[in-house]
């Protein structure tokens, strides 16, 4: 029999730098456990297992696999197993973390639903509009099926930071601005960040806007603030947006701006100017990084086992390792296939196949709205997933309609600026407005003139505490299901903030916005959800699953 009130069971899909952070939180707390491990590095499998799993012993039957494939079979025999012969033999995983590659969640989320699991899934959720809607499919087709539904979560962390939660609270719950005017808000992503991250992870094509892998979760905290009802248990509709507009390009790093004493070095090992480029890699990850004592984040993306090697061989060796890894390079002989196959780390920043946004701005309006709604609710209703478009809401005669005012928010996305993934903006209010950071937010009350400061304590964790915030929300959620203390729903909403159809319609948002700065025009949201997602969901024959709802 299986234990109601255990801990939940996880399974971690790709052992790299997110797997870790969303690890580190549910170990250390001790409130679930990392059961498994699908990688398929075996050097960052063996490491990530004795650090969470196994430690100094070996990997028993069910705890490591090499893929996530080899994962999903042996879930299956091992189902059928149980199903011939009536017996649990295997401990029994309840939830997944998805952290691999992003073009690979779409593959990963749609073959693990149907097993019924748990899910959360790294940002962004999907690289492609046509995945997002074959995921939502996927999901409610697998809940049908199985006749349950199961806690489904993205890594959109700013919901679980401690700046934007303190954000939320202010303007939704508190008012202590009125009604909300306008939203300033920046993310600066750091020169350095973007060089490594998003210059040579670089391309569209291959990868995702640079809105949608880097910045989808501040697009997710503005229809969060400016969109969601105040609260998880209020039945007001979402307060959708009008239209908007978008502008960004690359700027900086192409060609163009390649220092003349460059030469034609595509490469920093052999270009003349390196020791005195800001974009050196030879600078960035050796000097900065290995020699001053860091072995992780980034210099372990570049060489996974550099620890070991460091461990065993010393740092001279570990050196060399690095170096030999930057010194690759490609030319124009070099088939594209392979180019756009790895990350080419020693790469000029300036002579690189980079085509994301380094870049952007956003700006979304919303319009008047006057609707109403009943009094009374039950505790947990059913919510249809046509809830993820416009819809009007009459609720009982005799209610009284709520206002919902014409409301603009501005996002810039900025790659060059010295701080590293730090947020800062300004909302302006009808009695009040706010400005923040990730270290204060300051309150001012137009009416008394007053002002109050709140000091943001220095958080655990990336994000200022998102990411663990989001691990140990959802297992938290996943707890209370597996306890039977919650509905799937109840616990959703309880402890991840949203429903399965607010967090694809933030994801969905950033297609609109780079449809609008890419055809550098206005788009207005019902017209393009028209298009975009009801005519497509119509086509990929879900029209039933859209009538029925989630069950």
């Amino acid at each position: 029999m299986r234990a109601r009130g255990a801990k939940p069971r996880i399974l971690i899909i790709g052992a790299g730098y997110r797997g870790y952070s969303y690890a580190e939180p549910i170990h250390s707390s001790g409130e679930g456990i990392i059961a498994a491990v699908a990688e398929p590095s075996e050097f960052k499998r063996r490491a990530f297992g004795e650090r969470f799993i196994w430690g100094t012993g070996k990997p028993l039957e069910g705890q490591a696999f090499s893929s996530w494939e080899d994962f999903i079979s042996y879930e299956v025999n091992r189902r059928e197993l149980e199903r011939l012969t009536g017996t649990v033999t295997d401990p029994v995983i309840d939830a997944v973390f998805v952290c691999l590659l992003d073009e690979l969640h779409a593959t990963v989320v749609q073959a693990v639903a149907p097993l019924g699991l748990h899910i959360m899934c790294e940002k962004p959720l999907a690289t492609r509009l046509s995945d997002l809607l074959c995921i939502y499919g996927t999901l409610l087709k697998s809940w049908e099926m199985l006749q349950t539904e199961a806690i489904f979560a993205v890594g959109l962390v700013l919901r679980h930071s401690r700046p934007q939660v303190m954000l939320r609270k202010l303007v939704r719950e508190d008012r202590a601005v009125g009604d909300v005017i306008s939203v300033e808000h920046t993310e600066a992503v750091g020169w350095k960040h973007f060089e490594h991250c998003y210059v040579l992870w670089r391309r569209e094509s291959t990868s995702a806007p640079s809105l949608l892998t880097k910045s989808c979760h501040d697009i997710d905290f503005l229809f969060w603030l400016l969109c969601s009802p105040a609260s998880t248990s209020n039945p007001e509709p979402p307060h959708l947006p009008s239209r908007v507009t978008s502008s960004g390009r690359l700027h900086f790093f192409r060609q163009a701006n390649k220092p003349s004493g460059a030469g034609s070095a595509t490469n920093c090992l052999s270009c003349p100017v390196e020791t005195t480029c800001q974009y050196s890699a030879k600078s960035l990850y050796l000097h900065q990084h290995l020699r001053a004592g860091n072995r992780d984040r980034p210099v372990n993306a570049i060489v996974p086992d550099i620890e070991d090697v460091f461990q065993n061989q010393g740092l001279p060796s570990a050196a060399k390792r690095l170096l030999e890894v930057l010194g690759e390079d490609y030319d124009d002989k070099t088939p594209a296939s392979q180019v756009s196959r790895k990350n080419w780390y020693g790469r000029c920043v300036w002579e690189s196949d980079n085509d994301v946004c380094d870049d952007q701005m956003v700006t979304i309006e919303w319009e008047d709205e006057l609707l109403s709604f009943p009094q009374k609710l039950k505790s947990e209703s059913k919510q249809s997933s046509l809830s993820l478009k416009q819809q009007s809401y009459t609720g009982n005669l005799g209610t009284e309609p709520q206002y919902r005012p014409v409301k603009i928010a501005q996002f810039h996305m900025v790659a060059l600026t010295d701080a590293i993934s730090r947020r800062r903006g300004r909302i302006s209010g009808t009695t009040g407005e706010i400005v923040y950071d990730a270290a204060t937010i300051r309150v001012s009350d137009f009416c008394s003139g007053s002002e109050v400061v709140y000091n943001m304590p220095s958080a655990k964790g990336g994000h200022d505490g998102g990411d663990d915030g989001l691990a140990l929300s959802f297992v938290r959620a996943v707890a209370k299901v597996k306890s039977g203390d919650m509905g799937v729903s109840e616990a959703q909403r309880t402890f991840l903030t949203c429903t399965v159809e607010e967090l694809l319609r933030s994801h969905l948002a950033v297609f609109w916005v780079e449809e609008a700065r890419i055809g550098g025009t206005a788009l207005r949201w019902q017209e393009w959800w028209a298009r975009e997602v009801e005519t497509k969901l119509k086509g990929m024959g879900l029209g039933d699953i859209l009538s029925a709802g989630i069950r």
